[in-house]
């Protein structure tokens, strides 16, 4: 098994989707279509206009600074926008240069042990803080904790418990994603769209909160003091972590509305943690912090991070939803559903418009930019009347991001909603990819084409589980909660004494930062990422993930990662694979039905549609005695806002 560049490498954890109760997914053939009702008007409220000011983001720098002082804890302290715009790194005197990424259970795989920049480290934390959240939820890095681990909720009185629900997001927004956008030091109309990658992706370790102004997500702020980049795995306890605190003293007057933090939310009778810090815990009250403009000499500096901000001065944030940031209302012509959104170039042009497949050396009919239009229309309809999982108040619409791809993995299309949490946009191309990647005819192939030998022996693997030894041959239909089942430290999910899926490091080895396949992909761009950032090496990742054999020229099937928890769909025309959907954003298996669902009522309008269910991968029994079912999709019982419909997903 392979070890990182710096003695291993990268990343952790966040995000959230709530896995509700209820069924479907194996069924006959039909040609029934779901009700959605088609609405002239948007349901949903366009994003509030408030943004960070560079006054707000001093403040919120100073108010840190004034908490790490009281406790003798000198740290980095990063500040973002909403789409990941870094607008100040502050390093005071003393605070440590690096950060650890927790070292593993069983030696140092993938990114246990790897030392990054403390203030890679602090921008990851904030950038999670502002993409796992949105006007409806407030997430911070001690919920992303809870989320990604093999146990939820992570404790020791939780083993023989499935793993959290968004398991596998933390290997999201890399450094290496072709979605994400990097940081423009020369300026200009391009300078701050986002969704801006980030360092690490996205951080488990407590320490980072969304920032907010008049009920408006506007940013996020991470600190990183103490050198170890981890997370909590007992939550039977409170914690009275220096980096938490001082983190919760910089959100004053810019703290998230009470009524929807994550502690609002509970997940099969389980709470979400928001935060272990209050302000009885701080030492000294940030309104008393000494101003940013006056803060002594030797306090501190801020300080340039190659990739991510020039140093020197404070910046103001975008205004999310306006051109600027990246993402914007659709025009009718892009997008003819009321309350679609889209990514932007920053001059006005969609970056993701429908376009037809790229694929035709290897797909007789690709899929056509109606095809894709539909496919994105339909997903939307059935989002919008869809009841979100955990958005607050209760019975809020869902929002989700929604991607197509080909089977090259090129991208043919995105959407979203307006107030979609921004993690969902990269994270919907990767579910779209890793759909269409198991799905194809050239899985095995391309997986043995990748010059880690610890990726090749994955192919054998899963050959081995099955067994088959011609699995991965495009014969049966993966979706991403089939590939997330395969993929868990122990099969089934949480059984003690079984097994590792064969896509998953064996329990003994497993962290959040070493899951298996999907870590064993991107770590070599992780380290040369960092090798980048610390100055080491000129030249940065590449835009592109993995190192796996092109499908087509500068493009290969996982171009922005593999993911791993649920939500993606392959897509077939006369028994085909012809390209894949993702969709994420408000709990999985709501994700894991619009997705499904988008293509079952898209099939109605254009010859496209879902796998037959005699290839599906709930038809396979894997793994030793007794061998156990495969799952498809998983929908929610009695999901929808305006219609009783159940089983929504039964026979289709």
């Amino acid at each position: 098994m392979r070890r990182g560049p710096f003695g291993t490498a990268l990343a952790v954890a966040a995000a959230l989707a709530l896995a509700a109760c209820g069924g479907g997914g194996g069924g006959s053939s039909s040609t029934t279509t779901t009700t959605t009702t088609t609405t002239t008007s948007s349901p949903y409220a366009a994003p509030g206009t408030d943004s960070l000011s560079t006054a707000d983001v001093q403040q919120i720098v100073a108010q840190a600074v004034g908490e790490a002082k009281a406790r003798g804890t000198p740290g980095v302290i990063a500040v973002t926008d909403r789409v990941g715009n870094v607008l100040a790194v502050y390093t005071m005197t003393g605070a440590r240069a690096t950060a650890t990424i927790r070292p593993g259970p069983g030696g140092n795989l993938d990114a246990q042990g790897v030392v990054a920049p403390a203030a890679a480290a602090a921008i990851s934390k904030a950038i999670t803080g502002a993409y796992l959240s949105s006007a409806g939820q407030a997430f911070s890095t001690r919920t992303a904790s809870m989320i990604v681990q093999q146990n939820f909720p992570p404790s020791p009185a939780a083993v023989g418990l499935p793993s959290g629900p968004l398991f596998g997001v933390q290997f999201s927004s890399l450094p290496c994603s072709d979605l994400t956008a990097r940081f423009n030091a020369a300026g200009g109309a391009a300078a701050f769209i986002g969704p801006k990658r980030s360092p690490l992706g996205l951080a488990a370790d407590p320490g980072g909160f969304p920032l907010y102004k008049n009920g408006t997500l506007v940013g996020g702020v991470g600190v990183m003091s103490d050198g170890d980049y981890g997370f909590d795995p007992d939550i039977s306890n409170i914690d009275n972590d220096d980096e938490e605190n001082v983190a919760l003293a910089a959100t004053n007057g810019f703290s998230a509305p009470a009524t929807i933090t994550a502690d609002n939310v509970s997940l099969n009778g389980t709470t979400l943690r928001y935060s272990d810090a209050t302000t009885a815990t701080l030492k000294v009250s940030p309104a008393t912090a000494t101003p940013f403009a006056n803060l002594p000499a030797g306090t501190g500096s801020l300080t340039p991070v190659n990739g991510y901000y020039a140093g020197g001065s404070v910046l103001a944030g975008q205004v999310y939803g306006q051109e600027g940031s990246g993402v914007r209302a659709a025009t009718t012509a892009e997008f003819s559903q009321p309350g679609g959104y889209v990514l932007t170039n920053g001059a006005g042009q969609n970056r993701y418009p429908p376009r037809a497949g790229s694929d035709a050396a290897d797909v007789s009919a690709p899929l056509t930019a109606a095809e894709v239009t539909a496919l994105l229309e339909e997903a939307f309809k059935v989002m919008a009347h869809s009841r979100g999982a955990i958005r607050q108040p209760a019975n809020s619409t869902a929002q989700m991001s929604i991607a197509v791809t080909d089977t090259h993995g090129v991208i043919l299309g995105v959407v979203r909603a307006p107030d979609a949490s921004v993690f969902g946009t990269d994270v919907s191309v990767q579910k779209a990819r890793t759909a269409a990647f198991f799905s194809n005819p050239a899985a095995a192939t391309d997986l043995s084409g990748d010059p880690s030998a610890d990726v090749r022996g994955f192919v054998q693997n899963v050959r081995t589980f099955f067994p088959d030894p011609t699995a991965l041959n495009g014969k049966t239909a993966f979706s991403v909660r089939s590939i997330g089942n395969l993929s868990r430290p122990q099969f089934p999910d949480g059984q003690v004494g079984r097994p590792n899926g064969p896509l998953s490091r064996p329990i003994s080895q497993w962290s959040i930062f070493s899951t298996g396949l999907q870590s064993a992909l991107i770590i070599t761009n992780l380290g040369q990422h960092l090798n980048f950032v610390t100055g080491a090496s000129p030249t940065d990742t590449a835009p592109r993930c993995s190192f796996l054999p092109d499908a087509a020229a500068g493009q290969n099937r996982l171009q922005n990662g593999l993911q791993i928890f649920p939500g993606g769909m392959p897509i077939y025309r006369s028994g085909k694979l012809v390209g894949a959907i993702g969709v994420s954003g408000d709990g999985v298996d709501q994700d894991d039905m619009v997705a499904f669902l988008g293509v079952f009522n898209a099939s109605s309008r254009v010859s496209i549609g879902e796998a037959d269910t005699s290839i599906r991968a709930d038809q396979l029994l894997v793994g030793p005695a007794p061998a156990q079912r495969l799952l498809y999709v998983n929908c929610p019982f009695a999901p929808f806002l305006d219609t009783s419909d159940q089983n929504v997903c039964q026979g289709k």
